[in-house]
């Protein structure tokens, strides 16, 4: 079996910077253990399986070790890829079936937006287990539906965080994510994923369904501008209405081939 895929670098406008997903093209059925096989061999944090024989189209997403609910990254370059390539499935906007719902995307220009529900994160007490973790106490503790949100005072603290990842890695969570104002834009954050098989999440658009409410409160606005602070970078603008996130950013596609599967 030969299958088309591409890799696209998604929420930046730079080639090798942003985060890089692969989307393989589904024509036909595939079993779980295969797309999760591909994934490990691409060894991204992400790999997006399309179904475009269902419909509306199918998308899952896999990491080099589990299967995960939603990936904003992901989805993004899907839709890149459907647009530029498959503009007869694509149309004016995408409506991807999934394990989190309907996933609308539209085009505007050279941006893609997508459109997910809000994940409102819950106040918790501060427990210490976070300090030995990240190094610093956060001001605040939250949890949401996936992860669990450390905030701090300032973006210096976000840059200077070196996480015990065998401490981090043990946590009830699919992963946690730090945050604080930023200095040039609303917010900025960090992501980390080590039982997922990722360490640091280059951009991650799923934990910005929870960043953006609990920013939206503090700052008491709906449209904000976020950066996240990995080596590669990632610019997002956010806005919420109606418990859904709005989540735009650009794109550019890597490479496009085919694979085998034996």
């Amino acid at each position: 079996m030969k299958l088309k895929m591409y890799q696209v670098d998604a929420f930046t406008d730079k080639l090798f910077t942003g985060n890089p997903a692969a989307v393989v093209i589904l024509e036909s059925s595939l079993k779980d253990n295969e797309m999760q096989s591909i994934a490990f061999e691409n060894n991204l944090s992400e790999t997006a399986f399309v179904s475009i024989h269902e419909s509306p189209i199918y998308i899952r997403w896999f990491t080099p070790s589990i299967e995960v609910d939603l990936c904003g990254h992901a989805t993004l370059a899907s839709a890149r890829i459907l647009f530029e390539h498959y503009p007869e499935l694509a149309g004016k906007e995408i409506n991807f079936n999934s394990k989190s719902g309907i996933l609308k995307i539209t085009k505007n220009e050279d941006d893609l937006c997508l459109n997910f529900p809000e994940d409102k994160p819950v106040s918790l007490e501060l427990d210490p287990l976070f300090k030995e973790i990240l190094g610093i106490e956060p001001l605040q503790l939250l949890r949401g539906k996936d992860d669990y949100l450390a905030i701090f005072e300032n973006q210096k603290q976000i840059e200077q965080i070196k996480p015990n990842f065998l401490l981090l890695s043990r946590l009830d969570s699919r992963g946690l994510v730090v945050s604080a104002p930023g200095d040039e834009v609303d917010f900025v954050s960090r992501c980390f994923y080590p039982e997922a098989g990722i360490e640091e999440d280059p951009v991650t658009g799923s934990a910005h369904t929870m960043l953006t409410p609990y920013w939206a409160k503090k700052f008491n606005k709906d449209k904000l501008e976020a950066n996240q602070l990995s080596k590669r970078g990632g610019k997002l603008n956010c806005t919420l209405a109606n418990k859904r996130v709005f989540i735009s950013g650009k794109s550019v596609i890597y490479f496009d081939g085919i694979i085998s599967i034996v």
